[in-house]
């Protein structure tokens, strides 16, 4: 078996672009909508918002607010890229994209990616947020990798040394696996998800903060361990996603935590389409 623990902190490669180019990248999940501004290849601002129903224009009012909130009105980007995993919410994001830039955003798809070779059966079905992770945990952190994204889903995305896309595991996130438990168990009280102080719960709280995140922390471990053995060489193992820096911690295998990971691997992606 791959000592993962001994792999010690990936170092990050010089992303490639121009040091000047805007480009504002839109990654929409099933609870957090991510927006991400680029300077060149430097992720500038990254901010999280819940993924509600909304229209065109509450889109684009959203989208002005956040990038008013930079001190001035950066004005038209060079590009946008969009990655969406909810169809309702593709259209007026796209639509919020377009009346900032003037021009369609980039969509990631497996149909509109090129540059990666995906061995899933359907390549189609790969989600967009998948693709996007593994194009950037390729060129910024090296192969083979494994991308650890903790979302409402926790997915495990593989990476040959080759730079293909092999697959991987989708698991509940930690987050949705609470939020079921705590809604079937009537005597359950809904609690902080925070560190425990020790995984022998002497109260109710306690034992469900222990049983949730190192329950959690040990799945991920035992499936990336799981993984690496099917790949060839020790990957790198990066994680990403709205639960990473609380759960990465408590993991043995996550060599760091990369929380903009997906917005760059759009960003890089909206690069090669030009």
């Amino acid at each position: 078996m791959p000592d993962l623990r001994q792999k010690g902190p990936a170092r990050p490669r010089r992303a490639r672009g121009r040091a000047d180019a805007r480009v504002i990248a839109v990654d929409i999940g099933n609870s957090d909508t991510v927006v991400g501004h680029f300077r060149g290849a430097t992720l500038e601002h990254l901010w999280r918002l819940s993924s509600g129903r909304l229209t065109g224009d509450e889109a684009a009012m959203a989208l002005d607010q956040l990038l008013r909130g930079l001190g001035t009105d950066p004005g038209k980007p060079a590009g946008t890229v969009l990655c969406s995993v909810v169809p309702a919410l593709t259209l007026p994001w796209a639509w919020a994209l377009e009346q900032r830039s003037g021009a369609p955003p980039f969509e990631v798809s497996a149909v509109t990616v090129t540059s990666l070779a995906i061995r899933y059966h359907d390549r189609t079905a790969v989600g967009a947020d998948r693709i996007a992770n593994a194009v950037a945990a390729r060129a910024i952190y090296g192969t083979p990798a494994i991308v650890v994204d903790l979302g409402t889903a926790t997915t495990f995305d593989c990476i040959s040394k080759a730079g293909a896309y092999l697959g991987g595991a989708i698991a509940p996130g930690v987050g949705t696996s609470a939020e079921e438990l705590f809604r079937r168990a009537a005597k359950l009280p809904r609690v902080e998800l925070r560190r425990p102080a020790r995984a022998l719960g002497r109260t109710t709280e306690e034992s469900l903060r222990a049983g949730v995140l190192w329950g959690a922390a040990g799945q991920v471990d035992a499936l990336v361990r799981r993984l690496a053995l099917e790949m060839h060489g020790t990957p790198h193992v990066i994680a990403t996603g709205g639960w990473a820096r609380a759960l990465a911690p408590e993991c043995e295998t996550i060599n760091v935590v990369d929380e903009g990971l997906t917005l760059k691997g759009m960003r890089l992606l909206w690069e090669e389409a030009r």
